[in-house]
Parts: C-alpha cells; structure tokens; sequence
C-alpha cells in the first residue's frame, strides 16, 4: 500500500492497526469473516471506477464489454452454487437485498410475518424501528419459552389468524437448524409468499451443510459475506416466475449503479465456495461451534436452546455468571477476545445491555482453528469473565491470546 502511505498516512496507519488488531485477537463475531487475499484484490480492483447502471447487454453506460461479463459469471456462479433459477447480484447487502424483495412481491401496508428481533430475528424482518416494521403490517413469530426452539405448529396457528402476505423465516441469532420445508408448508397453506433470509448461514447452506430453503421458497435474500466468506454485498436469489419483478425491485427501484469492484468479488467468493475444500471448512465451522458449546456448558454457562447446529452460540450470561451481556464482551475485549452483546429470548434487559452473548466461529475456523483450539477459548473466556474487574488479568490474557494468534495467521 505504498500510494496510500504516500497520499494519506493518517489512514495508512489506521488500516495497519486494523490489520494487526485482526491477527491478534480472537474474533467471535458471528457475522464476521476473513476473505481470501484473491478476495480482497478483486474488491480492491479497477471495477471500483465503472458505473454501470442496468444489467448485462443492457446499460446505460458505454464501455460495458467487462463489467458484463463479470457481472454474468457472478450470477452463473451463484445459480451453480445454490441451485438457483434466478440470481441478481447487484443487491448492496443483506438489508436492501430484504427491502427489495418486499418491494417486488408486496405493496405497501401488506401484511407480513417475521421472527421477532428478541427472539433470534432481523431488523428487516419487520421490527419497528426499520423500514419493514414501518412500511408494512408486520407480526412477529417467537421461540418457544421452555426449548427456546422455533415451534412450527405455533407459527402455523399465527400464520392462520395473521393472514400474511409472506412469511419471512431465517434469523441472526438462532443457534439451531431451521426447517425451510416446514415453513414452506405453513406459507402454502395460508397462500402466502415465503422469503427465506440466510444471510448468517449462507456459506453452510451453500455446501450443503444446512438444508436450503432454495427449492421450496419464492425468494432467498443473502449477505455474500459471513460464512460465504466473500466481500461486502447482497445476493437475491428466487425463482423464474419472480426474476422480473425481483429485477426491476433492484434496478431501476432501489438502486442505482452496482458496485462492480463488489461484484467481481463475490464471483471469486462463489468460485471458491465451488470447491471441495469450501465444504471441509463449513462442516469445520459447526464442528467448532458444537465444542465451543460443549466445553461452555461443562463449565455451567446456559446456552439459549441448549446448544449449537450452525456457525454461533448464544449464551445467557446473566444464568451464568450474573453479569450483562455488554460488560461480558467489554471484558472480553480486553482481553483480546472479540464478541458482541445481544439479546435473548424473553429477555428482559434492554438492548444497550442485554442478557446474552453471541459468539461465532467462521473466523476461527477460517484461520485454521479446530476442536481442541475452541476448549482454549473457553478456558479464556472463562477466565476473562471472573477476572472483568482486574485489569492485569485481562492484560495477561491478552498477552497470551497474541501469541496463541501467530500460529493462525489471517489471510
């Protein structure tokens, strides 16, 4: 990065930091990854320069002869990947992909059903604070109180009285594994569309890890990063009846030029995701999961839902060890681990600071960590909780977790 220590210094020496930051800590952040090298070039490319507003073989722009073909290995890759009849790649992220597929299958104040956000859901998936809570009748599905498991059957009666225009199912903190088909059913049976958000486990789903909702939903909206492990953007994904209106939602609706240095990332994500050695890593990344689960509970944390089929754990840290779940990850922090506070079913602590703590291993994994690396992290987990208040504890933590990170090097 010679130009930009030249040009910009203050911002050379903040990108270095990240860098280190990065490689010495453990990052548990369940929606952060770490893209390959080929990954982070292609972001990095001269495609950041071009607008290209429309789609292949029909811009509005001249000089189109690459950026199309970019653009169309990215959705062919996509298809292969997913078993997609349908892909548009254009989406910005996950949460214009939600919003632009609610623009082509709904109108406005029409009725929809979502998992509500304290109960493992998404913002877009009608909350009332978003777009989606504001724009349509949203309703909200739960967990079940004593399993804190989706109840399919209590979803169905909802659905029932609801009359929903589409049901929204997938989540951002929901340890289990979903049952697509099941929702599948519950949409048919009330005559409603159903959209299925992977964006967590997008990469899982992608090797076949986790079941797809491909064949049974209308639409399947996606982040391209998380455990697809791509660049930052968004992924639509549906069948042949809706792609018009899926496109016409994207482009001329919601959006104007793709960002074309994104795209072609996320071809090279798709490619890599093609490749056997991608289906190694996503059963790595819930083999993970399951042991960091495992060794938690041995060590009397309270997992929501008792445990982990996918890429997070999200554990009750005031059943715990009777603190919140925003000085838990400060403590962590500090000692060089990186997670994030979140709620929890029927929680009731406020949002700024909740009962839970999501952790996630698509980072870990990524660097190479496996098993027996996710038994040291709860050692340290551990040990950082009980030591929040001692700052030369947490110091020494840190001091060993740095080490531990050099035989696992970021990409």
């Amino acid at each position: 990065m010679s130009s930009l220590k030249v040009t910009d210094p203050e911002v050379y020496d903040l990108v270095r930091a990240e860098e280190s930051r990065q490689q010495d800590s453990i990052r548990l952040i369940a929606s952060e990854n770490d893209t390959s090298q080929a990954v982070m070039e292609a972001t990095g490319s001269v495609f950041t320069n071009k607008y290209s507003e429309g789609y292949p073989g029909k811009r509005y722009y001249e000089g189109q002869e690459n950026t199309d073909k970019v653009e169309v290995l990215a959705r062919e890759r996509a298809e292969e990947l997913y078993g997609a009849e349908h892909a548009n790649v254009q989406p910005y992220s996950g949460s214009p992909a939600n919003l632009e597929a609610y623009y082509a299958l709904l109108e406005v104040g029409d009725p929809i059903l979502g998992m509500g956000l304290p109960y493992g859901g998404h913002l877009t998936h009608g909350w009332g604070v978003n777009f989606s809570g504001r724009f349509f009748d949203a309703h909200h599905y739960a967990v079940d109180e004593e399993t804190e498991r989706l109840d399919y059957d209590a979803i169905a009666e909802q659905a029932r009285e609801v009359e929903p225009e589409m049901i929204v199912c997938g989540a951002s903190a929901y340890p289990r594994t979903i049952d697509f088909e099941r929702f599948a059913e519950i949409a048919n049976d009330v005559d409603a569309y159903l959209l299925a958000d992977i964006a967590h486990i997008s990469g899982l789903v992608a090797s076949g890890v986790h079941p797809s909702p491909v064949p049974v939903a209308d639409v399947v909206t996606t982040t391209t990063h998380k455990t697809l492990r791509g660049p930052r953007g968004g992924l639509i994904l549906c069948k042949d009846e809706h792609a018009k209106a899926i496109d016409k939602a994207v482009f001329p609706a919601l959006q104007g030029g793709p960002h074309m240095h994104a795209v072609a990332a996320a071809a090279v994500a798709f490619k890599e995701a093609l490749e056997p050695d991608f289906t190694d890593y996503s059963e790595q990344i819930v083999a993970n999961s399951r042991a960091m689960a495992e060794e938690l509970k041995r060590r009397d944390f309270r997992l929501v839902a008792g445990g982990s089929d996918n890429h997070l754990v999200l554990i009750d840290m005031v059943a715990s060890r009777d603190i919140g779940g925003k000085p838990a990850s400060t403590a962590l922090s500090e000692a060089g681990i990186v997670s994030n506070a979140n709620s929890i079913p029927f929680d009731e602590r406020g949002p700024f600071d909740p009962s839970g703590l999501r952790i996630g291993t698509s980072s870990v994994t990524t660097r190479g960590m496996e098993e027996d690396e996710m038994t040291q992290i709860v050692e340290w987990i551990d040990a950082a909780i009980e030591a929040r208040e001692d700052e030369d504890a947490l110091a020494n933590i840190r001091r060993e977790v740095r080490e531990f990170c050099t035989d696992y090097p970021t990409p």
